[in-house]
């Protein structure tokens, strides 16, 4: 079986194409699992590696040079760079909320002004999440203010 993969331009549609003899139990297995398998982050706490669905992730943080995962209750560190997790997300609703830190934008409950024109995300979870002015416009573009 051949496997090939084509990088098209950002104004494209992303498209899977299978070409096969024959539809069979196999290439439904494969359909079934492209339709339905959530996107899965990998993290690491205390030498264990979790899989994290990333619906369940909050924010993606930047501290010392290491990236974590923070969701409801725990954190969890991460391999990639916090400019590869943003470029991962942007289309799961996830945005660059400042230098250090890129936000799930589904766990907003409310969001309110703070001082110098940024804005303060306060999350399911209690945490607030300070959003730097230059990113606050992206906010509004994605929240449709």
């Amino acid at each position: 079986m051949k496997v090939s993969i084509e990088e098209i331009s950002k104004e494209q549609e992303e498209e899977i194409l299978i070409r096969c003899h024959e539809v069979d139990d196999n290439i439904h297995e494969i359909v079934n699992k492209l339709k339905s398998d959530p996107l899965i982050m990998l993290g690491y706490h205390h030498d264990i590696v979790h899989r994290i669905q990333l619906s369940d992730i909050y924010y993606f943080e930047a501290v010392d040079g290491k990236v974590f995962i923070y969701c409801k209750d725990s954190v969890y560190e991460v391999k990639q760079k916090l400019y590869e997790l943003e470029e991962l997300c942007k289309e799961m609703k996830y945005f660059r909320s400042s230098k250090s830190t890129v936000l799930n934008i589904a766990k907003i409950s409310f969001i309110h002004p703070s001082i110098s024109g940024r804005f303060e995300a306060v999350l399911d979870n209690g945490e607030r999440i300070v959003i730097s002015r230059q990113y606050v416009p992206v906010l509004k573009q994605m929240l449709g203010l």
